[in-house]
């Protein structure tokens, strides 16, 4: 059995969850299920970044203890992954004793290699941001991202970044699927080779951090804190190293690119094999912003719609990598259009036509006829197809695969027409019915790390067991009993 290990970011708790977190965070929970289902033993990491002065300034606005104040987004954040059904296998808190123990164990090392040194800081800081700015990077005054920037001076340790621009480079090179989509990659190699100069790695001004060891005036610089999480939560289970996949936005893209790969080759650790940064939503075409209160609550949206129905949406609406709107009518026609109109109404024709005409049980086949071998051979090329686009985080296209299968039971039925076979030949009907039960079968199995609790309910209706991909190569057994057809996926309006 093979390792993957997938992680998203760790998430940032000054505030509530929102609907780019949710996106992130399904779009691992289904890469991790459908490895899983594929055979692997998937490591499937999430969590919350708690330390940083943007924490401590947040805490001190709402007049609530520090450690409190996470505590409690913390919680709204692990809520979340029960909320969402993920799947994932550990929760890491950076103020956990786990990862703050490792941490200073990797800073000691970093400075005991020689690449940590102690000198003067004095530039430009945004502390929404948590990230320190070139003079030559602003935009009027602001950080690229728009946050507010301050000039700051200060003692301040510093990793030796510089040391790494041509290693990175050629790391680049060596590896050109370490960063995707390619539009990221290329903007991260245009960014190392303008040249990298050393990042300060604490601060002073604030103490809510990890302390440095054997100087604790100084706080570690949350990013540096932050990055190891993906270490500290394995630290026991070192065999997934290295990480399979790295699920981050696009806002973080530099931190992860950067200044991780560079990190870990200073303390001697194996890089990720791939960092895949998605991008952002818009509502109804507009920035969401809290300032224009068109902040998307996932939560209300799963109260409105159902989790598998969000769940659907979020990774079907747009090409996985690429910007994206919400609009609840393109939803609302999606999800009718694509679960309830095409799969749905497919398994529930063909199930209760079961049900009442064959006594309940899979009906036995005769002998396959071309348009019946057609539409096996394509129901079983669909899981290969999938590999792939999984593999190249195309969610979108992964499901594009199984839609497309439906699609073609949905005109084999028509064509095939057994309400009119019922009249006339008996036995083909019963063939006609055998090929579409089992291509429903699979379709259900494959719908599995998308929609996992309505393609459970449709394998329930057919009293499938075997539920892997492994078993999409077996077969159904005629006579065996199947359930009362019950809809499985609803229109919304």
């Amino acid at each position: 059995m093979k390792n993957f290990y997938i992680t998203t970011p760790i998430y940032y708790v000054n505030d509530f969850p929102h609907i780019g977190h949710a996106y992130t965070s399904i779009a691992a929970d289904v890469i991790a299920r459908f490895k899983r289902l594929d055979g692997f033993k998937v490591h499937f990491l999430t969590g919350t970044d708690e330390h940083g002065q943007k924490i401590q300034k947040s805490a001190e606005k709402a007049n609530i203890e520090t450690q409190k104040f996470v505590d409690s987004f913390a919680a709204n954040f692990q809520k979340l992954s029960q909320q969402l059904n993920l799947s994932n296998d550990d929760f890491i808190r950076t103020t956990e004793e786990r990862h703050i123990r490792f941490v200073k164990k990797v800073w000691q090392t970093l400075y005991d290699k020689g690449y940590i040194y102690l000198a003067k800081y004095s530039g430009w800081y945004a502390v929404r941001d948590e990230a320190f700015y070139q003079e030559a990077e602003l935009i009027k005054g602001k950080a690229p991202t728009g946050a507010e920037v301050e000039w700051v001076e200060e003692e301040s340790y510093f990793f030796k970044l510089s040391a790494f621009e041509e290693k990175l480079l050629n790391f680049y090179n060596d590896n050109p699927n370490f960063v995707a989509p390619e539009s990221r990659k290329n903007e991260v190699i245009s960014f190392v080779k303008l040249g990298l100069k050393d990042l300060s790695i604490s601060r002073t001004t604030f103490r809510w951090g990890i302390p440095v060891p054997g100087d604790e005036k100084h706080v570690m610089y949350v990013w540096l804190d932050a990055l190891f999480n993906y270490l500290s939560a394995i630290d026991s289970a070192q065999t997934f190293l290295p990480c399979d996949l790295h699920l981050i936005g696009k806002d973080i893209l530099r931190f992860h690119a950067v200044y991780w790969p560079a990190f870990l080759m200073a303390a001697g650790f194996e890089l990720p094999k791939r960092v895949f940064a998605h991008g952002w939503w818009t509502n109804e075409g507009v920035k969401i912003s809290k300032s224009l209160g068109n902040v998307i609550d996932p939560l209300k949206l799963v109260e409105k719609f159902g989790l598998d129905y969000v769940r659907y949406f979020l990774m079907r609406a747009i090409p996985f990598g690429n910007d994206g709107n919400y609009s609840e009518s393109q939803f609302v026609q999606l999800t009718n259009a694509e679960l309830a109109n095409n799969i749905g109404n497919l398994a529930q024709r063909v199930i209760a036509f079961v049900n009442k005409n064959c006594d309940s049980k899979i009906p036995a086949f005769d002998a396959f006829s071309r348009e019946d071998q057609q539409l096996l051979i394509l129901s079983e090329q669909v899981h290969a197809n999938m590999q792939k686009f999984i593999d190249n985080q195309e969610i979108s296209e992964a499901i594009e695969a199984i839609v497309g299968l439906s699609k073609a039971a949905n005109s084999y039925i028509d064509l095939n027409a057994p309400w009119q076979l019922k009249k006339t030949d008996l036995t083909r009907m019963n063939t006609v019915l055998y090929v579409l039960l089992e291509v429903i079968r699979k379709i259900a199995i494959l719908l599995q790390p998308f929609v996992p609790d309505s393609a459970g309910a449709l394998l329930d209706l057919l009293n499938i067991e075997k539920r892997n991909f492994s078993d999409l190569s077996t077969r159904l057994q005629p006579k065996a009993p199947i359930k009362e057809a019950k809809p499985i996926f609803l229109r919304h309006t």
